[in-house]
């Protein structure tokens, strides 16, 4: 064969395996700052919390899970952290619900306030508005009650997020945006048809109409959970893309430098 045939394969292949490896060291680097647990109380949902890794206060970014629960996503949040946020994470079955434990009245977004005032309190978070990053379920979550959070959140990012509740209206649901959104989706993603692509298309289209500050990255081999290493319990084997996460990653940090700065 060619040997100028070949030379741009293996680069390909190079690029992929380097990306690979800068993304696990980053997170096998986050696993090492640890977090501080705390369970459901008045003050708010059990969250973990991890303090920013170079020291000193940092901006907020509540990062929540997919139904699976926060095992899955620590290393992400500490990713957060190891930039020099300060990083909430949270179980995205605490958020998107309603009603919450028999009580009509009490729903997700409570669940949201509380855990958004209580990290403005904290002596590792810098006070204002907060960032937000949610995964699959906690991604409908973030999509449903942070978007339209405008006086206490600067953005949202979400990664392969529920949708299948507003599939048939999107045009009503993007009206919910008042911060910019970032949608991360895998075009082989048919987890229980809860966060298709379709879906995130036709949301991409009431954005573009109704003037939201939106972005669609759609990867078209990705599956659900293709920044999840190990994958997450009841959730597609196997599915990490180590390239798509790397890309994801950098996606999400660009629109927080942006909207949610360092200091």
């Amino acid at each position: 064969m060619n040997p100028e045939v070949k030379r741009p394969r293996l680069q390909r292949l190079l690029r992929r395996l380097l990306f690979g490896c800068m993304f696990v060291a980053l997170a096998g680097t986050a696993f090492a700052a640890g977090g501080v647990s705390t369970p459901e109380g008045p003050q708010g949902p059990a969250q973990t919390a991890y303090a920013p890794a170079k020291g000193g206060p940092g901006p907020i970014v509540i990062v929540i899970s997919g139904k699976s629960g926060p095992d899955s996503y620590q290393y992400y949040a500490e990713a957060v952290a190891n930039l020099g946020y300060y990083a909430v994470l949270l179980d995205g079955n605490d958020i998107l619900i309603a009603p919450h434990k028999g009580n009509p009245n009490y729903t997700g977004s409570d669940n949201l306030r509380k855990a958004i005032d209580r990290a403005q309190k904290s002596a590792d978070a810098v006070p204002g508005k907060v960032a937000v990053i949610g995964f699959s379920l906690g991604g409908g979550a973030a999509l449903f009650h942070a978007t339209a959070m405008a006086k206490e959140v600067s953005m949202v990012a979400v990664y392969y997020p529920f949708t299948r509740a507003w599939a048939g209206d999107m045009g009503s649901f993007v009206k919910r945006f008042k911060v910019p959104v970032l949608v991360l989706a895998g075009a082989m993603d048919h987890y229980h048809d809860c966060c298709v692509v379709e879906s995130m298309r036709a949301m991409e289209v009431a954005a573009q109409t109704g003037g939201a500050q939106f972005e669609l990255v759609v990867y078209p081999e990705a599956d659900h959970g293709f920044n999840l290493r190990s994958g997450a319990p009841g959730e597609p084997a196997k599915a990490f893309r180590a390239a798509d996460a790397l890309d994801a990653w950098h996606h999400t940090v660009a629109l927080l430098k942006f909207n949610q700065p360092l200091p």
